[in-house]
C-alpha cells in the first residue's frame, strides 16, 4: 500500500542511505542508541515534585537497568490552575540526580524561550503532544542539535507528524525519535485515556528510518493496562517505550500530576525484562539475571555485551 506524502528530508525516498525498508536511523542518547535491534526503555516520574520523590523513583529504575529517566519540570496542563512543574528548580533536582544515579535525562521544553536554559541539563529535549505544531519551538530545538523525544499531537495525522519531524531536520538535526502516544475518538470510557495507535507503527517504519517509541502511560491514563500495551506496542514494531513510575502506593496519593498513570517498579521490572526476552531470545533463571537462549540469532548478531535497554542484574 503507497503512503502519499510530500517531499520531506525525513523519508526515506528523500534519504538515500536509508531506502531499504529495514533500516533504521539510530540516535544515541547518552550512550543508548534507539533504533537498533534491543528496544530502548525511558521512565521515571510524570512530574519533578522534588528531589524526594525523584531520587526513589531514580534508584528504582536504574535497578531495573533502563539508563534514560524521564521527568516532566515544565508541565503542560489543560487547567492554568494545575501544577505546572517546577521549572528552573527542576532542573537542579534532574542534575542532582544524574549526578547520584548516572541516568540520562529526558524532559520536555514548551516555549522557544526556553529552549536553551532547558537543553543546559537535558540529555534528550522532549516535544510533547500540545506542541507538536508549535513550528518555532521546533525550529529552535532542531537549532540546538539536541537528540530530540518528537511526540504526536493527539489529533495529528501522520503526515502532520512527519511534517513536524521536518521542521527539526531543517535546522540540520535528524536526531529525531517519533513516539506516538495515543490519539482523541469519539468514544470516551471510562477504561482508558486515549485510544493508543499502534495501527500507526508499520506505515511510519515504511516511510521513515527515525526510531519510534510508544507511551502506554498517557495513552491508556491507567497504571495497570500500561504493561499490556507496551508488550503489544513493541510487538508492533516500536522501537522502545516511555513509561511512567511511582515509587510506592502510598506516594501515589500526594502527588500533583496524573497520579494514576505511573507504575509501580515491581510492573516496570517486569516489562523490561519481558522485551529482553522477547528481542532478544533471553529466559530468567530461578534467581534472576539473564541467560542467553542456546543458538539465538539475536544474541549472536549483537554479541554478549548487556543490551541497552537493561542491564544485566545480580
Amino acid at each position: 500500500m503507497e503512503y502519499p506524502m510530500p517531499d520531506l528530508s525525513v523519508l526515506r525516498r528523500c534519504w538515500p542511505e536509508y531506502e531499504d525498508e529495514r533500516s533504521t536511523y539510530q540516535v544515541d542518547v547518552n550512550g543508548v542508541r534507539f533504533g537498533g535491534e534491543v528496544p530502548v526503555v525511558i521512565a521515571g516520574p510524570c512530574a519533578v515534585e522534588s528531589l524526594e520523590q525523584t531520587l526513589p523513583i531514580a534508584h528504582a529504575v536504574r535497578k531495573t537497568g533502563v539508563r534514560l529517566m524521564r521527568g516532566g519540570v515544565y508541565k503542560p496542563r489543560t487547567n492554568p490552575h494545575s501544577f505546572q512543574g517546577l521549572g528552573a528548580e527542576g532542573l537542579r533536582i534532574l542534575d542532582e540526580v544524574r549526578r547520584l544515579t548516572g541516568l540520562g535525562i529526558v524532559t520536555e521544553v514548551m516555549d522557544p524561550r526556553l529552549v536553551e536554559q532547558v537543553a543546559g541539563h537535558a540529555d534528550m529535549l522532549q516535544i510533547g503532544s500540545r506542541s507538536m505544531q508549535n513550528f518555532p519551538l521546533l525550529t529552535e530545538v532542531g537549532r540546538t542539535r539536541k537528540p530530540v523525544l518528537l511526540k504526536r499531537g493527539w489529533n495529528a495525522t501522520l503526515e502532520e507528524w512527519l511534517c513536524a519531524a521536518e521542521y527539526i531536520a531543517t535546522q540540520g538535526n535528524r536526531d529525531i525519535v517519533l513516539c506516538e502516544r495515543g490519539i482523541r475518538s469519539s468514544c470516551n470510557s471510562p477504561y482508558a485515556r486515549n485510544v493508543l495507535d499502534l495501527n500507526v507503527i508499520e506505515p511510519l517504519r515504511k516511510l521513515c528510518p527515525l526510531p519510534v517509541i510508544v507511551d502506554p502511560s498517557h495513552a491508556t491514563g491507567r497504571w495497570n493496562l500500561v504493561s499490556g500495551m507496551s508488550h503489544a506496542a513493541l510487538a508492533s514494531g516500536a522501537h522502545g517505550l516511555i513509561i511512567e513510575v511511582v515509587d510506592t502506593e502510598a506516594a501515589r496519593a500526594g502527588l500533583r500530576c496524573d497520579a494514576e498513570q505511573g507504575v509501580p517498579p515491581e510492573v516496570l521490572a517486569e516489562i523490561v525484562d519481558r522485551a529482553l526476552e522477547d528481542s532478544l531470545g533471553l529466559v530468567r533463571p530461578a534467581r534472576g539475571g539473564m541467560t542467553a537462549l542456546p543458538g539465538s540469532p539475536r544474541m549472536m548478531r549483537t554479541g554478549s555485551k548487556a543490551p541497552p535497554l537493561a542491564e544485566r542484574r545480580n
